[in-house]
């Protein structure tokens, strides 16, 4: 099996894939991104982030455009934002199928209500 990455990005707030966010792929450590991609009508991109091509064992950093996504698609957000840019940093370590899913929503949502 050749390794590969993909990832799938839902906005819980509108119970929807999360289509028309930017994100970029980087070697953890390396300034020059290996690809920028926008998610598609699925809330995925189109193809693998890496492919056999260019699938290596390391270290990674996939960075999500939360916020400019909100923005984009009308939702008033204070400053700071909830989520701006979501940093998600993993390790590669055999040629596999690796997936990185993320839920998102513009706003903080408390769990508990103290008494």
């Amino acid at each position: 099996m050749a390794g590969r990455l993909t990832t799938h990005v839902l906005d819980v707030s509108a119970g929807k894939p999360a289509a028309g966010m930017a994100l970029t792929l980087r070697r953890t450590g390396e300034p020059i991104p290996l690809a920028e991609r926008v998610t598609n009508e699925d809330g995925r991109v189109d193809g693998a982030l890496l492919d056999e091509a260019t699938f290596r064992p390391g270290r990674y950093e996939l960075e999500f455009h939360v916020a400019a996504y909100f923005r984009a698609g009308g939702t008033m957000l204070p400053e700071p934002p909830f989520l701006d840019v979501v940093v998600i940093r993993f390790g590669l370590a055999e040629d596999s199928h690796y997936h990185v899913p993320l839920l998102v929503s513009p706003f903080a949502y408390s769990t508990y209500r103290g008494s």
